[in-house]
């Protein structure tokens, strides 16, 4: 009996209307990227495992996929009766994991931007479109693998930065017409709320924690801090903190008094603070939200932390990011600052989809169908079919003489908007008749009469 075929979990194929959609997302973001001055790079699907581990915290280790080796328990080793023991009992070593899969693109960047330093100009924009593995567990909005669209500038401690990538997010999702919230928060700042309650020791532990809040709720979130050994005292007085609501200005000003004797948290309010003047003065604050309890547990984050959500639907993130000051320390190029964010291109899609917000123009990659009559038509709609695709139209021909309702059925399931019939008449009088597919009508027109209507 055959095997039944299938995907692992996780993963998923993409029909050709899906990969139009795709397409539209991501040069989208492309275009926008570019417009801003950023270049592409790619790095491979594989990393040395130490590039990853230690990277994303003790949580985002457990998610690498690892690549074992394959290498045999004996392989080294030469005599008659090891070789005998290795033919009969076919015994291997262990197998070591060497390399993994990416979790994502912000490691592999400051690896390439070490490796390659001698080559780039800083600071150096580049942004990246590449797939990326995490295993997770799979659920709505959470896949095993996934596309993320990246957008850094590496080599520059500037706030412009930061207030030049929100701008980027908000263009992205104006031109994709998804109403989202954008919101920031500082790692400064949670470094000086943890020191403000008298637990500095246990600053990772309290922003994984805070970090997901929004998954398993305040009560859940106080359970891991005590286990962690947070006094009752310092778990108070953080409720108090996450708890606060009112405006961004309500926010800062209680905040900003708060932290005033903290060194670490004053500078990062100081932050804070400039990038929501700079926000003020191109019309973006209103869709900013500074969100005390946003962690976003990833290790290598120092500054500004960034996270976009689409409003009226519940999917997660679809954007997100922040300031990284010496990820390239770690590979051997200390005191190099960055700061980026990542698109989920699935996420989008998945958004996209539920809100119908893709343009009618994706559903399609053909526009012009020509129907084949014959032999003698094929070779006069040959030449006209050259002629659209000269122009940039994107044109068909039906391979061969079938009926004509099962090539127009052809052009439904396509989606393909216009048809064209060329019979006897219509190669005499060197004209086309053009069918609308979403009208019916037809029209009689010439080569340079339907280039210009497309």
């Amino acid at each position: 009996m055959a095997q039944k075929p299938s995907i692992p979990k996780g993963t998923r194929d993409f029909s050709p209307i899906e990969m139009v959609r795709r397409s539209y997302i991501i040069n989208t973001i492309k275009e926008i990227f570019k417009l801003y001055g950023y270049q592409q790079i790619e790095t491979p699907a594989i990393e040395n495992l130490s590039t990853l581990l230690g990277k994303y915290g003790d949580e985002g280790d457990k998610l690498l996929y690892k690549i074992r080796s394959n290498k045999s328990l004996f392989s080294q080793l030469g005599t008659e009766k090891e070789r005998h023991i290795r033919k009969v009992y076919n015994f291997w070593l262990p197998q070591k994991s060497e390399m993994a899969l990416r979790f994502d693109l912000t490691v592999p960047f400051a690896r390439y931007v070490v490796q390659h330093r001698n080559d780039i100009t800083f600071p150096f924009k580049r942004y990246q479109i590449q797939p990326v593995w995490r295993a997770d567990r799979p659920q709505k909005g959470r896949y095993r693998e996934f596309f993320q669209c990246d957008v850094d500038v590496i080599g520059s401690h500037s706030l412009l930065n930061e207030v030049e990538l929100i701008q980027i997010i908000n263009d992205v999702f104006n031109k994709l017409q998804i109403n989202n919230v954008i919101k920031i928060n500082n790692r400064k700042v949670l470094y000086g709320i943890a020191e403000y309650i008298g637990e500095t020791e246990k600053f990772t532990e309290i922003t994984v924690a805070i970090d997901k809040l929004d998954k398993i709720g305040i009560e859940k979130v106080k359970e891991e801090l005590s286990v962690c050994g947070l006094s009752k005292k310092a778990i108070d007085r953080l409720q108090q903190i996450l708890n606060f609501k009112g405006t961004n200005e309500e926010k800062i000003i209680f905040l900003d008094k708060m932290l005033e004797n903290t060194e670490t948290g004053k500078n990062g309010m100081d932050e804070i603070k400039a990038v929501f003047g700079y926000l003020n003065m191109l019309s973006i604050f209103s869709k900013m939200e500074f969100d005390l309890t946003l962690a976003r547990g990833l290790d290598y984050y120092t500054g500004a932390i960034i996270e976009v959500i689409a409003k009226d639907v519940r999917i997660g993130s679809i954007c997100g990011g922040g300031r990284y000051d010496d990820l390239t320390g770690v590979f051997g190029l200390p005191d190099v600052s960055g700061v980026g964010v990542s698109f989920g291109a699935d996420r989008i899609y998945d958004v996209m989809m539920e809100k119908n917000l893709f343009p009618e123009e994706t559903l399609s990659t053909t526009q012009v169908l020509f129907i084949n009559f014959g032999k003698e038509e094929e070779k006069y709609c040959l030449h006209q079919v050259g002629k659209l695709r000269a122009a940039g139209i994107n044109t068909e021909i039906f391979p061969e003489a079938a009926k004509l309702k099962k090539q127009l059925n052809y052009a439904n399931n396509k989606k393909i908007p216009f048809v064209v019939l060329v019979g006897e008449n219509e190669m005499k009088e060197n004209v086309l008749t053009v069918k609308d597919m979403n009208s019916g009508q037809q029209t009689k027109m010439t080569i340079n009469e339907l280039k210009f209507r497309m």
